[in-house]
């Protein structure tokens, strides 16, 4: 175990509802770690709250060794993030949402590069919001990649995706960690936790439910399969 993420009993509400509960998990260094869950299950607010970016009610988050309100200009250089609502200004194009980024960086990543390794150099001149949905998300990755981060979050990252777009998203996302890069990503396909995923966290309803390799977590089911054992986790197994 060489944990960079530790979170430990966070919970946040919202307007008198608990959306995160007493959660606590780690993530260690070189791993892709998959956060679980239905839509509305807190993968989103779990993500922005250990991040900083929403203030916790209670609980503690390292990232790195420290603690990320506290620390936010250090975790800022070494932590690329893309979130499930990304807004980009009208008419922008890929070279310059790419170039604002970068600029924000002591040591950016070469963005070319990173166009070219995701098969994106020939729509540098391309407006962002005439891009398909595909080259869109593959984008987001570029610019969470552009800080050259030990770190990277994706939220949802493969949502509303097809077949081909979502396979080739996970065959970049396989290299970046191949070559050394921590992921952590919450999803609700089960097939992309498979796919993708070290380890993986259930969680429902803000409260965590499993933890553990995707192998662990089927076997500790009743199933040989991680659809149907998220769903027995979940309390909707289908009885066939």
């Amino acid at each position: 175990m060489n944990p960079c993420i530790e979170v430990k009993n966070l919970s946040k509400s919202f307007k008198g509802r608990c959306v995160v509960k007493n959660l606590s998990f780690a993530v260690n260094k070189q791993e892709v770690f998959g956060l679980l869950g239905h839509n509305g299950a807190g993968k989103s607010t779990t993500i922005e709250t250990l991040l900083g970016l929403k203030k916790a009610d209670s609980g503690t988050v390292s990232i790195l060794g420290k603690e990320p309100r506290k620390h936010r200009k250090e975790i800022f250089e070494k932590v690329g993030v893309q979130l499930q609502a990304s807004n980009y200004q009208n008419a922008i194009r890929v070279d310059e949402i790419c170039q604002e980024i970068s600029v924000l960086y002591r040591e950016p990543a070469d963005y070319h590069a990173l166009l070219q390794k995701f098969k994106l150099e020939s729509l540098e001149k391309a407006q962002v919001n005439k891009l398909s949905g595909g080259e869109r998300q593959k984008l987001s990755v570029v610019l969470a990649l552009i800080p050259n981060p030990e770190i990277i979050f994706l939220d949802e990252l493969t949502t509303g995706l097809d077949t081909a777009a979502r396979r080739e998203v996970w065959r970049n996302l396989t290299q970046l960690k191949e070559e050394g890069t921590t992921i952590v990503l919450t999803t609700h396909y089960m097939e992309e936790a498979e796919s993708l995923c070290d380890r993986i966290c259930l969680i429902k309803e803000g409260q965590k439910v499993v933890e553990g390799t995707v192998k662990d977590v089927i076997a500790g089911s009743p199933y040989d399969n991680l659809e149907e054992a998220y769903l027995w986790y979940m309390g909707e197994e289908v009885l066939l």
